[in-house]
């Protein structure tokens, strides 16, 4: 299916150990503490950013669908979602993804905030400076590695791990919106690495892709101690 604007690519999850249950977490999104990433050397303005973004949606997400996803019900036109400030996007389902996110986000609990991780951040750049290369897609780099392989290149991770990526996109908001509707994804995947409580850790790397204009990669860890 022809895609215009972002394009999402299909998680992959990795479970060990057992699950824990979500913190209660009612932080207003002017606090300080969401902002983990703002003293975080080894990111970018942009990954910080996104780093704020999902602790808004995890420390309030009713309040996160109510005011920054279902007002873009009215930016559909059949399956063609006009996002602000970007390129048309071809939807698969329609606004009806759109209105189950919302469903959804409005039933989650808040969830524990996340924190940035140098190790992490380093798995996800080596993905982000492959696929700058090649114009490839997909979890599996060039040199066939997975995310896997990627993160225990820099340190040791427990509990579980898991990979999002996106391609295209303009801001921070636009990319884990598009991921947390994850139109076309059966399972949702990417909406629930966002929503998992067991995550407390990740990594974050952006940069420019040859068919899409820019990706982001997004490495999400139960735990994580860099090497």
């Amino acid at each position: 299916m022809k895609r215009i604007g972002i394009m999402l690519l299909a998680f992959l999850t990795i479970f060990v150990n057992e699950l824990v249950s979500a913190n209660d977490n009612n932080a207003d999104w002017n606090d300080a503490t969401l902002n983990t990433a703002a003293n975080a050397r080894f990111l970018s303005p942009l990954e910080k950013e996104i780093f704020l973004e999902i602790n808004k949606l995890r420390s309030n997400p009713a309040k996160y669908a109510e005011e920054f996803i279902a007002p873009l019900a009215s930016n559909y036109k059949q399956k063609l979602l006009y996002y602000p400030g970007d390129k048309p996007l071809l939807t698969r389902e329609g606004v009806q993804a759109l209105y189950e996110c919302v469903r959804v986000l409005k039933k989650q609990d808040p969830l524990p905030i996340i924190y940035p991780s140098s190790g992490l951040t380093k798995a996800a750049s080596d993905h982000v400076k492959d696929q700058s290369k090649t114009g490839r897609t997909g979890h599996i780099g060039s040199d066939r590695s997975r995310s896997r392989e990627r993160m225990e290149r820099y340190g040791n991770w427990n509990i579980r791990i898991a990979e999002n990526i996106a391609y295209g996109g303009t801001n921070a908001r636009q990319i884990v919106i598009y991921l947390l509707i994850d139109d076309g994804v059966k399972n949702r995947g990417h909406r629930k690495n966002f929503l998992n409580p067991d995550f407390k850790t990740m990594g974050v790397a952006t940069g420019s892709h040859p068919e899409y204009g820019n990706m982001t990669v997004m490495d999400f860890a139960g735990s994580y101690k860099t090497k």
